[in-house]
């Protein structure tokens, strides 16, 4: 039997071009309505850029914050489609997919501590400056 490479089968072109915004957007709407985390993650985002107005950061510091919150995004919705997955592959208990939806959620975590590190860094010496602590 001839084997067939996902390139044989896959769409290329324009309309394929425009069409997977669309795709990109279902799967953006489908995290929104379906995962708590991601409006936990959406709430926060507000926050720290109504933080960044309010303390006037840099290029500098919006670059960097910019960059955290869209990896915890991505992550979140990484997250979301390994449990998908191995929703799709088995809703079984199995030790394995165990392993594979923690370790999807472990990622997320990190780096939403990594974020939350990261904000610390820019926003606590701007209050403390505003607080006359420093």
């Amino acid at each position: 039997m001839a084997q067939i490479s996902r390139s044989d089968i896959k769409k290329k072109g324009f309309k394929r071009f425009l069409k997977s915004f669309k795709f990109s957007f279902d799967g953006l709407k489908y995290a929104y309505k379906n995962e708590q985390s991601l409006l936990i993650h959406f709430i926060f985002t507000i926050i720290v850029v109504a933080m960044g107005f309010i303390f006037k950061i840099s290029h500098t510091e919006w670059a960097i914050l910019c960059i955290a919150m869209a990896v915890i995004l991505a992550c979140e919705l990484i997250n979301t489609a390994i449990e998908a997955t191995v929703d799709l592959i088995t809703l079984e208990y199995k030790p394995l997919a165990k392993i594979a939806k923690d370790c999807g959620s472990a990622a997320t975590f990190v780096f939403s501590m990594m974020a939350a590190f990261i904000g610390f860094i820019i926003f606590i010496p701007k209050i403390m400056h505003l607080l006359n602590l420093l």
